[in-house]
């Protein structure tokens, strides 16, 4: 009996420190938990802080890139606007070179005709007039240039100097530009339907500085629109023959 108290009296200590020591372990596990998550929060912080700062460097490297892609095609298009500007520079420079190889060339010719005009005398003349601001032949006046281009034939050593003028109305440079174009007009119907060379024609287009009537009336500026179509022939050796003249009804 004596030794069942005993045993007795030793449980009862040993369920109270057991008793006490379960606090204690709760006590040090919220300790340990505390102490983590003090230790990992400044980690995680630190890795989200490490994620913006990547997405904000990604942002960055792509608008960087997009940046210089775009600068890269503005040099190209800049590249290739100056490229086009210096071919058509040069295509310019070309045909200004052959515009002025021409003029040599169209010197050189009527050098030699002028260097022998006092042998050249006009056999024969002939005027056509035109609309307002027009410079298309109308059917008259081309069976008058049919009529005068039959005399061609029988004519040696021969140019035809042909001369366009217009009436005082409009600037003086849209005129001049008229009269070319008017001049044009019968070089080209001679060439083509009567198969004049080209070498034969000395055009002039003389605008409204040379006005064959008065510009106040319209009778007068009528008068003025024309083509004057002069035949002249190197009389050398020849006896000279007089001139002949027609001329057709001028508009209204």
């Amino acid at each position: 009996m004596t030794h069942t108290k005993s045993l007795k009296c030793q449980v009862v200590p040993l369920l109270a420190v057991s008793a006490l020591a379960m606090p204690l372990v709760l006590v040090t596990g919220c300790t340990t938990k505390n102490y983590v998550r003090s230790q990992t929060e400044p980690v995680i912080q630190h890795t989200n802080e490490l994620d913006d700062a990547t997405a904000r460097n990604n942002r960055n490297i792509h608008d960087v890139d997009q940046r210089a892609t775009a600068g890269i095609q503005q040099a190209q298009t800049s590249a290739n606007t100056a490229s086009q500007q210096a071919q058509t520079a040069n295509q310019a420079a070309t045909q200004a070179e052959a515009s002025a190889t021409d003029a040599v060339h169209q010197a050189d010719s009527l050098g030699s005709v002028v260097a022998n005009l006092d042998n050249y005398k006009q056999v024969a003349e002939v005027s056509v007039n035109f609309g307002f601001d027009k410079a298309d032949l109308s059917k008259a006046d081309r069976a008058a240039l049919d009529g005068f281009a039959a005399q061609l034939s029988g004519t040696k050593s021969y140019i035809l100097q042909v001369t366009g003028g217009t009436d005082s109305v409009g600037s003086a440079a849209y005129n001049y530009d008229l009269s070319q174009r008017r001049a044009r007009s019968v070089v080209q119907y001679l060439a083509s339907a009567h198969n004049v060379p080209a070498h034969k024609f000395y055009l002039i287009g003389i605008g409204k500085d040379q006005a064959v009537a008065s510009n106040s009336t319209a009778a007068g500026r009528a008068q003025n629109r024309r083509v004057q179509i002069q035949l002249l022939s190197n009389m050398t050796g020849q006896a000279p023959a007089a001139p002949t003249t027609s001329k057709l009804a001028m508009p209204q």
